[in-house]
């Protein structure tokens, strides 16, 4: 039985009602704190504020935990498909065989070029980054799609996203696009999509295509990170689920977000080209005046090892081995990896490789280029970002207004221009 807080302050006391989520997180509800008290809390970066109820992700960060409507991100890696996933997220049960059958071809049904959108993506300078060409042709959707059932949109967002990532490589290589293949499945489709070329004969290596797979899965939802947020906070003003896709993915793009793998590439670059010596910047990164900073290590919500780290660092590791990958920067980064695991320093704090290394190097494996790595989290967090939207409109939340602590000058009169 759930008990009230009790919260004094300028003498009085005021009781809040307390609740439990299914796997036992507890919460105070202060949503008439306010209202009772004239008090609002303080919480830079929301790490201590629940926002909303949902049924789709269970994270533990303390434990290492992460699940998908009751089922481990372990089983789902190593068992599922994408799709498969994608539909658990957006239905919160795992699809039978005819389900999943009908849930694949509609997809594949919206797996056609627009040639209004084509036109705009060709028109944008090759020098504008992936992530925001995506975000923009993603929110151009509504102007052709926006008056559509919202189930139809949903297949629409997850058949485009792959082909605005292909169109944005093929031009930045300046080969003519590839037409979406309908035998092939989600991720082979998209691999031939990137890298096959008109004419040639293309056979999806199925190494690739299981690394792919494995990476969406891994990426498909992370509960209410900062993307994500964003989503629900767009989508609670009405905002279409184009609008609020589109704002999720420039979230995303941020060098602390979903950009972190490309940044991880980066400094194994910079590592490359400074001589090589691992060791040295290990060193540097325990010196807090050296200004360095290991990116890939550590994670704001996993006070243990990230989960899905482990997972895709065996994914890694198979990846580098079947294809005989010999590349120098994924050596430094095979040595960063086990300088880090085994420093007490690295080791007493918990900064252990998270998702975010493990992905840039399969990504760089897979020849992917690095400032599309970010383009890669995109399509696999878009079922996560729209089961939370669907979840968000079909609860009727109400729209997203976070207070704050003003700190700003009092009030003053208006000084003239000739006396200033």
């Amino acid at each position: 039985m759930s008990q009230n807080a009790v919260i004094q302050v300028d003498g009085k006391s005021f009781e809040f009602p307390t609740l439990e989520g299914t796997e036992h997180e507890k919460a105070i509800d202060i949503a008439k704190l306010r209202d009772l008290t004239g008090y609002v809390t303080y919480d830079p970066g929301y790490k201590n504020t629940g926002a909303t109820k949902s049924a789709i992700t269970f994270l533990d960060g303390e434990e290492g935990i992460l699940r998908h409507c009751g089922y481990s991100i372990e089983e789902l890696a190593d068992q599922a498909s994408f799709l498969e996933v994608a539909y658990l997220l957006l239905h919160g049960e795992l699809p039978t065989k005819a389900q999943l059958d009908a849930f694949e071809e509609s997809i594949k049904k919206y797996s056609v070029a627009n040639a209004a959108l084509l036109k705009i993506a060709e028109a944008i300078p090759s020098s504008t980054h992936p992530m925001s060409e995506l975000s923009a042709l993603v929110g151009l959707m509504e102007g052709q799609y926006a008056s559509n059932e919202p189930a139809e949109n949903i297949l629409r967002l997850l058949a485009a996203l792959p082909i605005f990532a292909a169109w944005n490589y093929k031009k930045s290589i300046g080969e003519p696009i590839v037409a979406p293949d309908q035998s092939l499945d989600y991720c082979s489709n998209f691999l031939k999509m990137m890298f096959a070329k008109p004419g040639e004969a293309y056979q999806v290596d199925p190494i690739v295509s299981k690394a792919l797979n494995k990476l969406l899965i891994l990426h498909a939802d992370h509960e209410q990170n900062c993307s994500t947020s964003t989503v629900r906070l767009i989508g609670s003003s009405h905002a279409s689920i184009f609008s609020s896709i589109s704002g999720g993915i420039q979230a995303l793009f941020g060098p602390l977000h979903g950009g972190a793998n490309q940044a991880v590439i980066e400094m194994l670059e910079e590592i490359k080209q400074a001589g090589g010596d691992t060791q040295k910047f290990v060193e540097m990164a325990k010196d807090k005046n050296s200004g360095f900073r290991l990116m890939g290590f550590g994670h704001r919500v996993y006070k243990n090892f990230d989960p899905r780290a482990r997972i895709i660092k065996v994914a890694a590791d198979d990846v580098l081995t079947a294809l005989g990958v010999k590349d120098p920067v994924l050596t430094i980064a095979q040595e960063l990896e086990a300088a880090a695991l085994s420093d007490d320093y690295f080791v007493a704090r918990k900064l252990y490789p998270n998702v975010d290394f493990y992905s840039g190097i399969i990504y760089r494996a897979l020849h992917i280029p690095t400032n599309m790595f970010t383009i890669l989290f995109a399509i696999g967090r878009l079922p996560g970002w729209i089961a939370q939207h669907k979840e968000m409109m079909t609860n009727k939340e109400p729209i997203g207004r976070p207070r704050q602590i003003y700190v700003g000058a009092t009030p003053r009169a208006f000084v003239p221009m000739s006396q200033r």
